[in-house]
């Protein structure tokens, strides 16, 4: 009898841990990125009346008599299911579709978190609700992310400004008419191209075309307001079925002599092995050139691998950074502490760090927020479940002092 006592009183403990479990994850229904938790149950060891004995002798064989004492727990599990999403519109919110984890940090240690409520804080750090910053990889002055380097936080200061770049390479692209006459003055066809020098000014170069041969063409530059181009001698010759067939060695090459304080000469080297000689109108333009004009930062996206570009005055747009995203070989063994974060444990393997949409890990929903993954159709049931399992269990303690009055009675 005061085994079964002791039996019950191991029930009433665990249940009542369970229902601590269950409680908590009732609380957190409505928590950002929550990963619920269960309990498992296992007996205690057996107190062993009788052992086993084999047949022998023509007699059978018996199996053994234990007697349980009880129940304790068997495993506290999280359980990392997808939780449902919710479109909150924000730039900066972000939920992970599959597996992983965003990673924030203090600069000493590294947490990681379901829940991608982020912002930035007055210096543009990107930072989650309690100020860890969100790690990721920054991108270089030409907007070039490098994946392989170390982790740091992400830092994005609204209004940063984008220093101006000098063109140093165009290209042209369209026809020239094969109609063209050769003699003047109807033999040219004039263009312009458009550049900027090392101060971020504009200029507008205007480009000749001259046809001097069947199959030739002479191209030459001439001084924009307020400077000096010259063109390296330059003649295109065309193939007999009108595709492009080469340029003079060396040509394509614009100086452009400035006297406003910008870098000078700028040297400017004009690709125009894209245009063709066809018997239809000239149409040939200037297509690309990689200079611009200084700019600042207006706002930015995020896309499904996390990569943030940016949006500048001055038109452009360019990569700023990317947010990593780290996974493991066991998510369930990591610890919980608090704050929706978890940290790395003995059991849960290293993190494995990289891109989103990459090595199992999720896409990257930006604008939508993870919610708890707590079902409470399923939480009332188990708490329904949880009570009974505690009631049966205080009735054994019950019934067992009901026997052992009896058993004192017997006195009388």
């Amino acid at each position: 009898m005061m085994r079964s006592m002791f039996s019950g009183v191991s029930g009433l403990r665990n249940h009542q841990l369970r229902m601590d479990v269950i409680g908590n994850n009732i609380a957190n229904v409505n928590t950002v990125g929550y990963k619920k938790s269960r309990v498992l149950f296992q007996d205690i060891l057996s107190q062993s009346i009788r052992g086993a004995s084999a047949p022998q002798g023509g007699k059978g064989g018996t199996n053994p008599m234990q007697v349980g004492l009880g129940i304790t727990v068997n495993s506290i599990d999280t359980l990392h299911t997808q939780g449902s999403s919710e479109t909150t519109g924000k730039v900066t919110d972000m939920m992970i579709d599959g597996d992983g984890f965003f990673i924030v940090g203090d600069g000493r240690n590294n947490y990681y978190t379901r829940a991608g409520n982020f912002d930035f804080d007055a210096v543009g750090n990107m930072v989650n609700a309690n100020g860890l910053l969100v790690q990721g990889w920054m991108a270089d002055n030409t907007g070039n992310i490098d994946i392989t380097l170390a982790i740091g936080g992400i830092s994005i200061p609204k209004g940063q400004s984008l220093q101006p770049r000098a063109t140093t390479n165009a290209t042209y692209i369209n026809n020239l008419d094969a109609n063209t006459p050769t003699a003047a003055p109807n033999n040219t066809f004039p263009t312009s191209l458009e550049v900027y020098d090392s101060l971020g000014n504009f200029w507008v170069i205007p480009v000749t075309f001259t046809h001097t041969g069947a199959n030739t063409w002479d191209v030459t530059a001439s001084d924009p307001p307020g400077a000096t181009a010259s063109m390296s001698a330059t003649t295109l010759t065309f193939n007999a079925d009108g595709t492009f067939g080469s340029m003079t060695a060396g040509g394509g090459v614009i100086t452009l002599t400035l006297t406003n304080g910008a870098t000078s000469p700028q040297t400017i080297n004009v690709d125009f092995s894209a245009i063709t000689q066809f018997a239809s109108p000239s149409t040939a333009r200037y297509n690309t050139q990689d200079g611009y004009a200084s700019g600042t930062l207006q706002g930015y996206a995020i896309d499904t691998a996390g990569v943030i570009t940016g949006r500048y005055s001055n038109g452009l747009t360019r990569q700023l950074a990317q947010v990593s995203i780290a996974n493991f070989n066991n998510p369930g063994g990591l610890m919980k502490t608090g704050e929706n974060l978890f940290v790395q444990s003995n059991n849960s393997g290293s993190a494995q760090i990289g891109t989103a949409g990459s090595g199992g890990r999720g896409d990257i929903s930006p604008g939508k927020l993870e919610m708890s993954n707590v079902d409470l159709s399923q939480e009332f049931t188990d708490m329904i479940i949880t009570q009974r399992g505690f009631q049966a269990n205080s009735r054994i303690i019950t019934v067992s002092d009901e026997m052992l009055q009896e058993l004192v009675n017997l006195k009388r």
